[in-house]
């Protein structure tokens, strides 16, 4: 669990640093527009205890519009550096899906260590094709439930795939009132931020009041 008492003194001196991110702030609210400084990704990555088999030594960068990311995993027993840059290229969220499709370019793996196990072997040799991890997903032997789709160098997931995440009642009650009347238009990056923009559908709002009478 993060500190709170440490979240607050980290915004505070962050934007004592850069008092423009209020100005910044405020335009892109007006655009329905909302960014976070990549400071605080990796602010928040160095203070999260993250379970043993969770990805490890996460760095956050950016690659406009993607996202660059480099992290240590354990892939089938083999440890990895892994970097890559990720663009968000689909997002449909319901009460019934959390589709988000990802664009997975300019990977490279690199191993920690010396090591003879297979994965190891297919690194070393170059025969494992980078350019489609789409591909190498596909075929994984445990694909996580929530990947419902890959291909080339696009993969596709759905959090609702996820019986935790399915069988959270609240979470599709928010998303059964909120989504009618705004939804995520797209996700991307500049130098120094991500940003998230949202589309208004004044148009749904009778299925919104709709769903939050049947919930009340």
């Amino acid at each position: 669990m993060l500190d709170a008492r440490a979240l607050v003194n980290a915004a505070v001196d962050y934007i004592r640093r850069n008092p423009d991110e209020l100005v910044r702030a405020a335009i892109n609210a007006a655009g329905l527009r909302f960014g976070v400084p990549l400071a605080a990704l990796r602010w928040l990555s160095s203070q999260t205890k993250l379970p043993r088999r969770a990805p490890q030594d996460i760095d956050i960068g950016s690659a406009p519009p993607a996202l660059r990311v480099a992290l240590t995993v354990d892939l089938m027993g083999t440890s990895v550096r892994a970097t890559t840059a990720i663009k968000v290229d689909e997002i449909d969220l319901s009460p019934d899906a959390m589709r988000i499709g990802l664009r997975l370019n300019d990977m490279k793996l690199a191993l920690i260590g010396d090591s003879d196990a297979p994965v190891a072997t297919l690194i070393k040799s170059g025969a494992l094709d980078l350019s489609k991890p789409g591909n190498l997903v596909k075929f994984l032997p445990k694909r996580p439930v929530a990947i419902v789709e890959a291909e080339g160098d696009r993969v596709v997931i759905d959090l609702m795939k996820v019986p935790a995440v399915a069988n959270n009642q609240l979470l599709r009650r928010l998303l059964a009132v909120m989504t009618p009347v705004v939804n995520v238009r797209a996700v991307e990056t500049d130098r120094d931020h991500i940003y998230v923009a949202l589309r208004a559908s004044p148009r749904g709002l009778p299925k919104a009041l709709a769903a939050l009478r049947n919930r009340v």
